[in-house]
């Protein structure tokens, strides 16, 4: 009996079903190979099923499926916070600092199981940019000069994983989120928008017109509009380029970074509207 590769390869791939088969033709294999005669093609077909297996042992992790479905989820997740954390933190900051383990706990529960594999790896990698956004805005949102240090609070954390390969959907996540934090952050150094965001932090909501007001002024400025179209072509960049990747780890990091652009717009937008 032989088996049609070519046919086979052309099946949409079905992890379960592959293993199934795998399994049996495995088993097959090594009673004939114990028997004492020659072992028959499908011993053959036992191995060489067996060899796409390892090659497809990620399979899991980089199926086209997966790999938009961690992107999309890596940029709602980065805008997630903008709509829920931000009015918690600042009303129960500490509440939205022990949510912290609440994320933890579901993301390596989740990651225990192979449906839930995906999203428990991308919810362990959101968990820490959760955790910096509640110190941050929770104790420290006034001083804008220690923002980027507190977002990078996970990433001696996230590197360990990384050495030892665990969750590396969330932690290329946290990468992106981190690096898109970076480049907006480098925006309001360069056209020169901290004290506007210190003023914003510190004074009353009635006030907050007015000062969206002053930094829309400075981001209209040939210095503030030269700024934007160099590090938006830059996060673009970095965010479109890993999606040649089949990895899915990549999707979530261009995910993130791309997410980034939505939410800085966000602030555009409040500025404009003020």
């Amino acid at each position: 009996m032989q088996l049609s590769f070519k046919t086979y390869a052309r099946q949409p791939f079905n992890a379960k079903s592959f293993l199934r088969k795998l399994v049996s033709a495995s088993v097959l294999g090594q009673a004939l190979s114990n028997s004492s005669g020659e072992p028959s093609a499908i011993v053959s077909a036992g191995l060489r099923l067996e060899k796409r297996y390892w090659a497809l042992s990620q399979v899991a992790e980089n199926t086209q499926q997966n790999r938009w479905r961690a992107f999309i989820t890596a940029a709602l997740l980065v805008a997630f916070p903008v709509f829920i954390q931000a009015p918690l933190v600042r009303i129960a900051p500490a509440l939205s600092f022990a949510l912290t383990a609440l994320w933890l706990w579901l993301g390596y529960r989740w990651m225990k199981d192979p449906a839930l594999t995906l999203w428990g790896d991308l919810i362990v990698g959101f968990s820490w940019t959760w955790l910096a956004g509640s110190v941050y805005w929770g104790w420290f949102r006034t001083n804008p000069y220690i923002h980027l240090p507190l977002e990078a609070l996970g990433l001696p954390i996230v590197l360990v994983l990384m050495f030892y390969g665990k969750a590396k959907i969330g932690n290329y996540f946290y990468l992106g989120s981190l690096l898109g934090t970076a480049i907006t952050d480098l925006y309001f150094y360069c056209v020169g928008l901290i004290p506007y965001w210190r003023s914003l932090m510190m004074s009353p909501p009635a006030d907050a017109g007015s000062i969206l007001h002053g930094a829309l002024l400075r981001m209209e400025t040939y210095e503030g509009v030269g700024y934007a179209i160099v590090l938006l072509t830059l996060l673009v960049m970095l965010g479109t380029i890993p999606m040649r990747s089949r990895s899915t780890k990549w999707w979530a990091f261009s995910g993130a970074i791309l997410s980034t652009i939505l939410v800085d717009s966000l602030f555009f937008v409040a500025a404009i509207l003020s």
